[in-house]
């Protein structure tokens, strides 16, 4: 009987109808997780601001060094429990702690007059850039999968550069460096979209931590730059 539906096309189209319901499902679980991913994240930053959160404070290698190692021990976490609520719980746990690493320059931001019209300014601008990229990733046709490897490049040379910009305190690095961050995450975003829409990642917890660390980059680079160029100390 199988092989008789394979025969007719029914077999096939009734697998690609699956293949379909399961990208959707995936898809719409990724968007409400990363958007419940927001609540511990702005929970973080407030607790964060409130607190004078700093992580290891007046040093930034120790700091960086430190980041690094929290951040990749959720990862394999997140990893190691993706299949079940525990992935869930982790996820969120680990939004929570980049919400605490996003305090200090919210804190920052708010030492300007205008500090809390600049903070939604790049809210609304990292939604438009996630809508956008979002939107093309699902409708387009086009393959955007080679473009991997290139923003894999680019993310290295950015972590490098930001590093060396630790001791270098270079302004105009610093501009740059958030420049092409909000360039290359913003492509990773449509990137990380389409591997969902066209079934390349079928587990919606680490779909949801991709994106969500490509939002992320995105809103803290922006809000770099508006209060860099924004900022009002009147």
């Amino acid at each position: 009987m199988d092989n008789k539906l394979n025969t007719y096309g029914f077999g096939n189209s009734a697998s690609t109808v699956t293949d379909v319901v399961v990208r959707n499902r995936v898809l719409r679980n990724t968007y409400w997780l990363l958007a419940l991913s927001m609540i511990p994240t702005v929970l973080g930053a407030w607790i964060g601001v409130a607190s004078g959160f700093s992580l290891m404070a007046g040093s930034p290698g120790l700091s960086l060094i430190l980041f690094l190692g929290i951040a990749f021990g959720f990862f394999y976490g997140i990893e190691k429990t993706k299949n079940s609520s525990m992935g869930v719980v982790l996820l969120l746990a680990f939004t929570f702690f980049m919400g605490l690493m996003l305090s200090r320059l919210i804190g920052a931001t708010l030492q300007f007059s205008n500090g809390p019209a600049l903070i939604m300014y790049a809210f609304g601008g990292t939604a438009a850039v996630f809508g956008t990229m979002a939107t093309i990733a699902t409708v387009s046709k086009r393959d955007f999968s080679g473009l991997g490897k290139f923003l894999f490049v680019g993310v290295i040379l950015l972590i490098l550069a930001s590093v060396a910009n630790i001791w270098l305190q270079l302004p105009s690095l610093m501009i740059t460096v958030s420049v092409i961050a909000i360039g290359i995450f913003s492509a990773y975003i449509l990137f990380d979209v389409q591997r969902v829409v066209n079934g390349g990642e079928t587990n919606y917890i680490t779909a949801t931590l991709a994106i969500y660390l490509d939002v992320y980059n995105v809103f803290v680079n922006l809000l770099a730059l508006l209060g860099i160029f924004g900022g009002s100390r009147d």
